[in-house]
């Protein structure tokens, strides 16, 4: 990885980085204040400087503000629990912002050695004495067999989050990414929106996706075991050819605060996905226990009725 960083082309940017979330975002030259698209808090803009490895790969925006807000309300229409006036307040005046996020693609053939066991499954019936009657019973038993093997596969695209401005547990649901259509970069597609710097390095985004190659690694090798158990003792990893690339993909986001706490809605600007922050409404969650417990003693009271 470290031969490969001298080729890279790096840039440099003007940032304006949020004293609340630590987004790191660019905005407009002319633009002097605004609110962190990520968290809602006041920012002043130009703060300071990013040299960054230049982007290689974007994901322009397949949908506009509009098909985002309506993807929103949808969202925002099935919340259960949500308090009173929650979907008016976050949709009135709330413009939705285009983002650029950063992430990191990792490419890499591997060769996987491995040793464990194949465990099958077989039967016995032994008898067994039950109310003082002998009767007969089947007891599964597991034959386990020693094994060791290779496994090959070739990682395209293992795609890391390079963002710490966004929970992964939302950017994660807003996959899969259709990364076949992804453009070379041209800054011309930042047109409009606004980009994020990268707060993930490249060695913590690597050693990121190698979890990940490792996890599909485990399933391999389970899979070339096979049996009706599996149990892995140890897997010794080749890796070769590995790339990277710095790749930005396109979300719409609304951050908004309500009663003192800032809540964010994502949206995939691809394929429309959404997932965010809400709050729950006390009083509702309240009234539902009670009800549910009202209809249970009702249920209760018929059958104790019927009997």
């Amino acid at each position: 990885m470290n031969n490969l960083l001298p080729l890279q082309e790096m840039e440099e940017t003007r940032v304006s980085t949020c004293p609340n979330c630590a987004a790191q975002v660019e905005f407009d030259p002319d633009v002097h204040s605004a609110e962190c698209p990520f968290c809602a808090t006041p920012v002043v803009t130009d703060t300071g400087t990013h040299r960054h490895i230049k982007p290689r790969g974007l994901l322009p925006f397949a949908l506009d503000e509009r098909a985002a807000h309506d993807a929103m309300n949808e969202w925002l229409g099935k919340l259960w629990f949500a308090p009173n006036g929650l979907q008016e307040y976050a949709r009135k005046g709330r413009k939705l912002t285009g983002i650029y996020v950063p992430y990191w693609t990792f490419d890499a053939d591997t060769s996987s050695d491995y040793r464990g066991e194949r465990g099958t499954v077989y039967y016995e019936t032994r008898q067994v004495m039950r109310d003082g009657k002998m009767e007969t019973e089947r007891v599964q038993k597991i034959r386990w067999t020693r094994v060791s093997g290779r496994v090959q596969r070739f990682f395209d695209d293992v795609l890391v989050l390079a963002s710490k401005a966004l929970p992964k547990r939302y950017t994660d649901a807003l996959e899969p990414w259709d990364l076949s259509a992804m453009e070379p970069y041209r800054p011309e597609f930042l047109a409009g929106f606004r980009a994020e710097g990268y707060q993930v390095d490249l060695d913590e985004g690597f050693s990121e996706a190698k979890v990940k190659m490792d996890q599909q690694i485990h399933r391999d090798v389970k899979f070339d075991i096979g049996g009706d158990r599996q149990r892995v003792h140890t897997i010794d990893t080749e890796m070769r050819d590995i790339t990277f690339k710095h790749v930005l993909l396109p979300v719409w986001m609304a951050a908004y605060k309500y009663r003192g706490k800032s809540y964010r809605f994502v949206v995939n600007g691809r394929s429309g996905r959404v997932r965010g922050e809400r709050p729950w409404s006390a009083w509702k969650i309240a009234f539902a226990v009670v009800l549910g417990l009202i209809v249970a003693g009702g249920i209760g009271y018929l059958i104790a009725m019927n009997q």
